[in-house]
């Protein structure tokens, strides 16, 4: 009787043992999100903001990955685009917006119908993009990223040069807006 009640306790204790351990999908998401902290992307999970389309496509609705790149010595303007037909878009849903000084700032078209040339496995994930202060935003559903049943071409192997893109791309749009500042800042002096 002492055996069974022995084996009893150890299946008990393998059970939750077994049960604390992540699921696969957690372990890939966990993997993307490291690696993405080597490249300094500044992985985070959060609310989805109430002007990007989250969770059945409704706006502000669900979780949504927000992974930033912090780039030092620059001020940007503050825009905001949303990826239509691959094409990035300034995000229509507000005229201007208002900061808490009362400072309105006016559409940014500096990236207007610039192509988002993401990786196939990235690019259908990709929900929004926020500039502002010295850093650039961009949301995307890196979970779908992930998962076998929304990508089905997604390879563990493929993480770091999928993400490397990404950053690559994300420095190229900051260059772009930073590029404008200046011509339009040269402009204003004559």
């Amino acid at each position: 009787m002492g055996v069974w009640i022995a084996i009893a306790i150890v299946l008990f204790v393998l059970g939750n043992m077994m049960a604390l351990k992540p699921n696969s999908s957690d372990q890939r998401i966990d993997n993307l999100r490291m690696t993405a902290r080597g490249l300094q992307l500044n992985p985070k999970l959060v609310t989805c903001p109430d002007w990007v389309k989250g969770k059945d496509n409704e706006y502000g609705k669900g979780m949504i990955g927000q992974y930033a790149l912090v780039l030092e010595g620059v001020r940007f303007p503050h825009a905001r685009y949303q990826p239509i037909n691959g094409e990035w878009r300034p995000d229509s849903s507000v005229i201007s917006s208002t900061e808490s000084d009362g400072s309105a700032h006016p559409l940014n078209f500096v990236l207007d119908k610039v192509p988002l040339d993401l990786p196939s496995t990235i690019e259908p994930f990709v929900k929004a993009l926020l500039i502002k202060a010295n850093c650039i935003v961009i949301y995307w559903e890196d979970a779908a990223y992930v998962r076998p049943s929304s990508n089905p071409g997604f390879h563990t192997r493929a993480i770091e040069p999928d993400l490397t893109v990404l950053k690559s791309q994300l420095e190229a749009w900051a260059l772009a807006m930073q590029a404008s500042l200046q011509r339009n800042a040269k402009s204003s002096h004559y």
